[in-house]
């Protein structure tokens, strides 16, 4: 059985008999995990288990695990920080920052991958241009040549725990106020303003290994009429023939008020799917789920199968080994550093 192209959830802390018959369905590809689904390391490892044994090639298992306002996991896991704090410390020491976002990104994926779950959605690459609160500190930096050096060294680091990357949300969220999550934002500047400034991450990350990309539910009239997650304008012709992007395309949650422009759940999987994207995520809907799942039984693309194939975790360090290591060590010691109060006594040299 291929990977489909639906990525749904689950309700609790284990599965219940119908999710393991939906999750079987051809076009189901993976499953993403929130709070609900934590309540330890070892819970969360078993259902992680249960759900890659439904099916070969085993489903694909994310979470958002950004740190900061966006972490599922908590107890039991290192509190990360929000990466905006990180960006902080580099008008002081870029190379610091650097060092710190290398860390985060490795300890973030090291963890996430100890209890089976195959990738986070991570690095944001959106820049923090004090308009959305969504984004905010979520976002490196305002800059885009310091977004890029610091998810750049966020992404050498989950590559090195070997975890592949999904930057997000193309191609930016940090210019609207809106959130998406609740309406359809606009954001009125051209391409050419954003290729000068929110695209510049995302074009030099995917020349450098990008895996994934998550596009956003913003609609940029100046460039197309239709949001960017839906724009086969935005997804074939900027980022995959313009930006030479090969990896996977996944949407945002299509439960989002922002997804709404493209009707009911079926119709919204089916546009977005037709406009370039891999695999969509329909998230806390459980019947719209069951609705967009049955609407692509007969949904075949080959390319995609192959991308989403490369997305599974490549190594599962054992957790034990891992929070014992050094490197896990060198890691919590240097990012506990980063509480705001304790910037002035950081060792930035």
């Amino acid at each position: 059985m291929s990977i489909g192209p639906v990525m749904a959830d689950v309700r609790g802390l284990e599965l219940q008999a119908d999710e393991r018959e939906l999750l079987q369905h051809p076009a189901v590809g993976g499953v993403i995990l929130f709070s609900r689904n934590y309540a330890s390391p070892e819970q969360v490892q078993q259902l992680a288990s249960d759900i890659h044994s439904l099916r070969q090639p085993p489903l694909l298992l994310a979470v958002d695990q950004e740190g900061g306002r966006v972490q599922r996991f908590r107890d039991g896991f290192f509190r990360l920080p929000p990466v905006g704090q990180l960006g902080s410390i580099y008008a002081k020491n870029s190379k610091k920052a650097s060092l710190l976002c290398q860390e985060a990104g490795w300890l973030m994926a090291g963890e996430v991958l100890s209890v089976g779950v195959d990738l986070s959605f991570a690095p944001v690459l959106d820049l923090d241009l004090g308009v959305s609160a969504v984004i905010g500190d979520r976002a490196f930096h305002r800059e885009p040549d310091a977004v890029t050096e610091l998810a750049l060294a966020y992404q050498r680091g989950m590559h090195d725990a070997g975890m592949a990357t999904v930057g997000k949300h193309f191609p930016g969220h940090g210019g609207v106020a809106v959130d998406s999550h609740q309406a359809l934002p606009e954001d009125e500047r051209t391409l050419a303003d954003l290729q000068l400034q929110d695209l510049i991450p995302f074009e030099r990350l995917i020349h450098n290994g990008l895996n994934g990309i998550m596009a956003a539910h913003v609609l940029y009239p100046q460039v197309d009429n239709q949001p960017a997650g839906f724009s086969s304008r935005w997804l074939t012709g900027v980022l995959r023939e313009s930006l030479g992007f090969q990896g996977v395309i996944f949407s945002d949650d299509l439960s989002m008020g922002g997804a709404e422009w493209a009707g009911d759940y079926p119709e919204r999987a089916r546009v977005a799917l037709q406009a370039g994207c891999d695999m969509v995520l329909v998230c806390n809907q459980p019947q719209r789920a069951a609705e967009v799942i049955e609407s692509l039984t007969n949904h075949n693309d080959p390319a995609a199968h192959l991308r989403l194939a490369r997305m599974h975790g490549a190594a599962f360090p054992d957790r034990s080994e891992l929070l014992a290591s050094g490197r896990w060590k060198r890691a919590v010691s240097l990012l506990e550093q980063c509480e705001p109060e304790r910037w002035l006594d950081m060792d930035l040299e």
